[in-house]
């Protein structure tokens, strides 16, 4: 999110900077109705017009987010006090003119949303990301920043990854990019940290959970991720240098919070609406992704998001390496540390691979394509309708699968070699040095670990560069697993959700191209009156009326399009879900090396 020369004002304490810092307060005297009060002052402005922005964008996100839409009561003085006047050049700009060098600015942020992107203030906590709460200004990103929390309840705690000071409700950061990417939490929360020594550097790791629980549970939680922190270093031979020297989860498992998982430089949101015991601590997954993202994103750093524009939406061609082989990681992760089954891993895997397979959105583009869609669907809203269904594979399900047929095929081909010796070249090369990397530089780390730019060029001409599909079932073959068809001879018109409103059965997404359904003229608002003679008034009666049929039958579909009754013939197709199943489940011989493979990959078999 930086580069190289401001990653070094991370290691010098804020009193080095020779500049007065920009001072933020912010006070949550409303916080039952989810206000906040925010007060920030520029100091040595200078005679030019200070131009006071609220950001459309937050790291980690990549689409628009229009946080101005939740500022009011702006109130604008000098460094006298005196009232100035403000003018609005567009919704997310206040231009100040004729101060005296010292500008404050004091308004009302709405903010009823906490998870990843937004902010959420009640009388249980203020869960602040920074971008969509703190109004900054143009031309003074590299000034340093102090703020003070004055919190809603004395029993109040601050988690964040600023700096701290002597006080702790004051923080501290070096620059505008680091101060817009530091989530903070003030609530009651429960507190755990531990150290990890890594390369001769001890860092702190610290838990901060808001919940509902009991301690116990957290005890039991925290124990969990100190598994997962040890498996994904292990992956890459050390932890990132970590400013001031810790890394801080950020947990809130609320009913009212908005489930999400966002990386941070030195720590991480993470929000579910279960509790940690009625989610049989599931969170875990979500933590073991964002936690990769310590490494992979955060400093393995795609050129398209170096540095961030919190102006705009910011785009990239290789999210499916950074989101999708994180992806691919943070599942493995948990396998390692022996914190989920070897089935539970292939679940993991059967859902990409069938996601993959099964979906006509390769046919339109390759995975670096996919990614630069990111702006469209990341928490992205828009009322009209699309076809994604049909066009698009998420970068994070795609890249997870190219991520799984590249260590496979490492493995297949390169004795001693896997996806964890590219992960640590490209440590090395881009997340060390924190230089920015292109897609290219990521086919130049395969080719340099294996060796072979045959096998790095054809590669990523099949499956990056184009959206072939690569040979799962033999790549799997490999540990001893089957890809094989989940329900064989069973029929299907295609993947459909219905919503029923009285009686009808309206088809509620888009009809999958290929399929029975978009072959027969079907689509989204459609509603289906019958197949053959049975009547469809809800989802039980249609499971029935499939039933009745094997691949290959044909049959009537009647239905209601735009006010018109029509009907046509359809034929099914044998169901393509897919499932991955071990040899031994399969009643399938597996070999030595076929166990030796899987056990190098997985670790021991507790299925």
């Amino acid at each position: 999110m930086r580069n190289c020369v401001a990653f070094f004002l991370f290691l010098l304490p804020l009193a080095a900077n020779s500049q007065s810092p920009v001072e933020y307060d912010i006070s949550f005297d409303n916080a039952v109705h989810h206000e906040a009060r925010i007060t920030v002052t520029w100091h040595d402005i200078g005679d030019q017009p200070l131009q006071l922005r609220m950001s459309r964008s937050s790291p980690g996100r990549y689409a628009l987010h229009e946080f101005g839409k939740n500022v009011y009561n702006v109130w604008v003085v000098n460094g006298e006090g005196e009232q100035l006047d403000v003018t609005r050049p567009d919704p997310y700009q206040w231009d100040v003119a004729g101060h005296d060098g010292t500008v404050s600015v004091t308004y009302t942020l709405y903010a009823d949303r906490a998870g990843g992107t937004y902010s959420g203030i009640d009388l249980t906590h203020a869960h602040l990301n920074m971008p969509a709460t703190f109004m900054w200004a143009r031309g003074f990103d590299d000034q340093p920043i102090r703020i003070t929390f004055f919190p809603a309840d004395e029993d109040w705690k601050v988690a964040t990854q600023l700096a701290p000071t002597d006080d702790p409700y004051v923080f501290t950061a070096p620059d505008l990019q680091y101060f817009l990417d530091s989530p903070t939490e003030l609530s009651d929360f429960s507190l755990r940290s531990w150290q990890v020594e890594s390369l001769d550097t001890t860092y702190t790791i610290r838990l901060a959970v808001h919940h509902e629980g009991t301690e116990e549970d957290v005890d039991v939680y925290v124990e969990k991720a100190k598994k997962i922190v040890a498996a994904q270093t292990e992956i890459f031979g050390e932890l990132p240098e970590f400013d001031y020297g810790t890394y801080t989860f950020i947990a809130d498992y609320l009913p009212h919070v908005s489930g999400d998982g966002m990386e941070h430089r030195n720590s991480t949101i993470l929000a579910s609406t279960q509790s940690l015991i009625d989610a049989e601590f599931g969170q875990l997954g979500t933590l073991s992704h964002e936690f990769f993202h310590a490494w992979n994103v955060e400093r393995i750093r795609p050129d398209g998001l170096q540095p961030f524009d919190f102006e705009r939406a910011n785009m990239s061609d290789a999210l499916w390496f950074a989101e999708g082989f994180t992806s691919y990681y943070g599942s493995l992760a948990e396998r390692r540390a022996g914190e989920s089954s070897v089935r539970d891993f292939r679940e993991d895997l059967a859902f990409w691979v069938n996601t993959v397979t099964n979906s006509p959105g390769r046919n339109f583009t390759a995975p670096p394509g996919m990614s630069m869609q990111a702006p469209f669907v990341d928490a992205a809203s828009a009322i009209d309708p699309d076809n994604f269904a049909n066009t698009f594979i998420s970068y994070y399900t795609y890249g997870a699968a190219i991520g799984l047929a590249l260590d496979l095929a490492i493995r297949e081909r390169f004795e001693d070699l896997t996806l964890d010796s590219v992960m640590r070249q490209m440590w090395q090369t881009h997340g060390k040095t924190e230089e920015p990397y292109t897609v290219d530089d990521i086919r130049k780390a395969l080719a340099d670990v294996t060796g072979s730019e045959r096998f790095a060029n054809d590669f990523f001409a099949r499956y990056i560069t184009k959206s072939g599909l690569p040979d799962y079932e033999s790549l799997l073959a490999n540990a001893g697993f089957v890809l094989r068809k989940a329900n064989k001879g069973s029929a299907t018109l295609g993947p459909v959700s219905f919503e029923f409103d009285g009686k009808d059965a309206v088809v509620a997404d888009n009809t999958i191209i290929g399929s029975p359904l978009y072959e027969a003229g079907l689509d989204r608002g459609d509603q289906v009156i019958a197949i053959d003679r049975l009547k469809i008034r809800s989802q039980s009666r249609w499971d029935n009326a499939i039933g009745r049929y094997e691949p290959g039958d044909t049959t009537t579909i009647h239905f209601r399009q735009r006010g018109v009754e029509r009907s046509a013939r359809i034929t099914f197709d044998e169901d393509p879900t897919l499932e991955i199943v071990s040899f031994e489940s399969a009643d399938m011989k597996v070999t030595s090396a076929q166990l030796a493979f899987r056990n190098a990959w997985l670790g021991p078999d507790n299925e």
